[in-house]
């Protein structure tokens, strides 16, 4: 496994005066790598492939062509030979209370600030196991709300319950994490924040602030780094993309920086996960370079971007984000047992002030080899387009 080499993005020293003792370390900046802004970038052309969908978070495609996008209020849309069909491939109904006790109602779903329906994942072996997978809010027994994750079964034009794969998840307004991935190792991959409590992030007893590594029915892999744990990694405040490098196989998160607490904001980060790794949430924010945590390889520290859904494609990982409208472009180089940062490029935008497309939810590498770029406009933060929200297609120029 690689031992990162911290190259990060200009980290500012001015939050850690203010800090107490209580306080996060702020770690400083090391090498910094170039950055760009590319409102137009050469060789590529942008196509409304989807349009009308309602805060779009996840897609996903299935061998046979046909493809599944998440909104967060509560539906999976399916895309048949490119155009969206009328009828939802599965609808989450939003429990506004649970009168009959009926806590165990699969399809319940409370939608509201971050939480909602999520990442979506497909079976590595779809169809012979012909399971997808999806993350969302539900309102647990003690009345609080949770995230969990559920396995469908695909019936074609629609998909009916199987099971829960893991619940009790801490949720929050705010920080819910929610992407869902399958590994290059059959394994499933889920990110979860720390539920709007950062002390979370630091108690292995707790699944908020992890990545957590599941077999296919919800098991805990006997190699996981924590005996009988499906903790991967911790120390983390709010993950929001995963994506595995093509070459050495390593996951790459992308990962928000804090939004107020302790009086920090920004610092929002790319890192590169190690089983058993503590990425340093609330003890830490940045890259101080401590040998008991891991640093991150990109940390944007003087202005929030934030950033959200993560692909390799074309080689290099994209990031899509939030409130700096962009998508981001960064190359990476392995160099000996960690990785050297090369450029990061704002697609799409002139400067922090925003882009072309508004917020980007989510940066997915299609069967075909393009690029899909999902908005997020119409999610309470952003200023809806006409069509919003949409999935965009990026392919090279002909």
């Amino acid at each position: 496994m690689r031992v990162l080499v911290p190259l990060v993005l200009v980290v500012s020293l001015g939050s850690a005066a203010s800090c107490t003792a209580a306080d996060p370390i702020v770690g400083p900046g090391r090498q910094a790598a170039a950055e760009a802004y590319v409102p137009d970038p050469p060789g590529y052309r942008v196509r409304p492939w989807v349009n009308g969908l309602e805060v779009p978070w996840s897609l996903v495609f299935l061998p046979d062509g046909r493809a599944l996008v998440s909104e967060r209020p509560g539906g999976i849309r399916l895309v048949r030979d490119g155009a969206l069909t009328a009828r939802p491939y599965a609808t989450l109904e939003t429990i506004a209370g649970d009168p009959d006790g009926l806590i165990d109602l699969i399809f319940g779903l409370v939608a509201g600030g971050e939480g909602g329906l999520m990442g979506l994942a497909v079976d590595p072996r779809f169809p012979e196991r012909p399971y997808i997978y999806a993350m969302h809010t539900y309102r647990a027994p003690d009345g609080g709300d949770a995230n969990r994750v559920v396995r469908l079964v695909d019936e074609g034009d629609s998909a009916r319950f199987d099971r829960v794969v893991i619940d009790e998840i801490p949720a929050s307004r705010f920080h819910n994490g929610g992407r869902i991935a399958f590994g290059p190792d059959g394994m499933l991959y889920v990110a979860t924040g720390d539920a709007s409590k950062p002390e979370l992030s630091q108690d292995l007893d707790s699944l908020a602030g992890k990545i957590l590594r599941l077999t296919p029915d919800g098991g805990v892999p006997a190699d996981n780094p924590f005996p009988g744990s499906p903790v991967y990694s911790y120390g983390h405040r709010n993950v929001q993309g995963l994506a595995w490098h093509p070459e050495t196989g390593d996951l790459f998160a992308s990962e928000h920086g804090p939004s107020g607490e302790f009086g920090l904001r920004a610092h929002d980060e790319i890192n590169v996960i190690r089983p058993g790794g503590n990425y340093g949430w609330p003890e830490v924010v940045g890259a101080p370079g401590l040998e008991e945590f891991i640093d991150p390889i990109v940390v944007w520290a003087e202005a929030a971007v934030p950033p959200a859904g993560a692909a390799f494609h074309d080689g290099a990982l994209f990031v899509a984000t939030l409130k700096s409208e962009a998508l981001v472009r960064i190359d990476v180089t392995p160099v000996g047992e960690g990785y050297r940062v090369e450029r990061i490029a704002h697609w799409f935008a002139e400067d922090r002030g925003g882009g072309r497309y508004g917020r980007l939810r989510a940066a997915v590498a299609g069967p075909d080899g393009a690029l899909y770029i999902l908005t997020s406009n119409r999610d309470g933060r952003g200023d809806p387009r006409p069509g919003d929200d949409h999935v965009y297609r990026l392919t090279r120029a002909e």
